[in-house]
Formats: C-alpha cells, structure tokens, sequence
C-alpha cells in the first residue's frame, strides 16, 4: 500500500545566496517535501513507530536551513542528503527550495529548484 506523505510551504526567513547583499539581508525561503514510501503498516497499526515521522523530516530541513549556502542546488543537495540517510523507508522522495525575490534584472517573485531522490 504505497502513498505520499508531504510537508507543503515550510518557511524560513535566511540568508542564502551568492550575492553580498543576499548575505547580509534576510530573504524567505520556502521548502516542500513529497515521499513515497509503503504505508501498509502504518495503516494497520495506527503507531507512528511504522510510520515516517514528519516532524522529523522538518528538523532535518530546519537544521540545513540554518547552515548557510551560496546555490539553492547545494542546500537542496544536503537537504536530500539529511532525509535519506535519516529515512531509509522511503522508497523516492524530492525536495523542491524556492527563493522569494531572487536577483535578477527583472521582477520575478521566486526562483526554485527540485531534486529527487534517487539520484536518476
């Protein structure tokens, strides 16, 4: 009994970024996570031991989200890397990192890249 299991819109206000302006001027930040994993147990046992647990799947976002990073690419990279190693249940998974107002030389309310897991 596959399904998703998601957490839409955490926000965090950081400093991510290449610019020294972007280092030194909060910015929001907003990640979503969608996994995939076998739900069979969970479903039966009512017991979030067979589950995975997205309070944790949160943590491990906030904590990457404290660490600076220069490219939306790298902290999404680390991000993949914190929930795999902690999730191994999950079957694939991805983890998408926008950016509200990013520098560019027009209007353009957020930049964001996705990375899924597996690696393809």
């Amino acid at each position: 009994m596959k399904g998703t299991v998601e957490l839409v819109g955490m926000e965090f206000v950081c400093r991510h970024g290449c610019l020294e302006s972007e280092k030194l001027n909060d910015n929001l930040f907003v990640v979503d996570f969608c996994g995939v994993y076998d739900m069979e147990k969970a479903a039966a046992s009512d017991d979030l031991a067979d589950a995975v647990d997205y309070g944790s799947v949160y943590d491990l976002v906030a904590g990457e989200m404290k660490r600076p990073a220069e490219l939306l690419e790298h902290l999404a990279g680390r991000i993949v890397a914190a929930i795999a190693k902690a999730h191994p249940e999950l079957e694939e998974f991805s983890v998408r990192v926008a950016k509200q107002n990013p520098p560019v030389a027009g209007k353009t309310a957020w930049s964001a890249i996705t990375i899924a897991y597996p690696y393809e």
